[in-house]
């Protein structure tokens, strides 16, 4: 996410995609919790990613202010597709819905790091490097216990896995654009 202008990198478009992956991650844990409720052990382990999530969601929402960063016009589809898919690999069963949150913070993990090495390169934004390098880390304890509590056992899991993670990539691309 290198600016063509001045070689550096383009925090605002940083700012827009992580914005908009933490709304979407709000809305897949909605959706995991709308169908598994609290009838499933990870019931209470999703609420509390659910809420870290909101928390990155809050900290980056106040970042656009201050920075006047637009948010991306997809946030109404980021809306309804992180709701379904939340939902959708929750009615598959548990360890489908574990799946879904290892797969999207493996490619959030990949994401940020990615990030971060172009922000330590050029050696700028150190608000920006410190959120993303906290919220890495969350993001990595949420993989982690999606995997302990059975992401591996979903059905069909690499497929499942591979065509979420995908689907991530896409949806990161576009948001850095639109």
């Amino acid at each position: 996410m290198i600016s063509r202008t001045s070689g550096k990198p383009d925090t605002a478009r940083m700012i827009r995609v992580d914005q908009a992956g933490e709304f979407g991650a709000t809305r897949i844990y909605a959706g995991q919790l709308a169908v598994m409720g609290n009838r499933h052990p990870m019931a209470a382990e999703i609420a509390h990613m659910a809420e870290q999530e909101k928390v990155h969601r809050a900290k980056f929402d106040a970042l656009m202010a201050r920075r006047g960063v637009r948010p991306t016009a997809l946030q109404p589809l980021w809306s309804v597709a992180g709701f379904a898919l939340g939902a959708g690999t929750a009615l598959l069963g548990p360890e489908a819905a574990m799946a879904c949150t290892a797969a999207v913070e493996e490619e959030i993990d990949r994401h940020y790091s990615a990030q971060l090495d172009e922000l330590a390169e050029d050696g700028c934004d150190p608000e920006l490097a410190t959120m993303i390098e906290e919220f890495r880390e969350d993001e990595r304890d949420h993989r982690d216990a999606a995997l302990a509590a059975g992401a591996e056992r979903a059905p069909a899991y690499p497929l499942l896995s591979g065509a979420i993670r995908l689907g991530c990539r896409v949806a990161i691309r576009l948001a850095e654009r639109v």
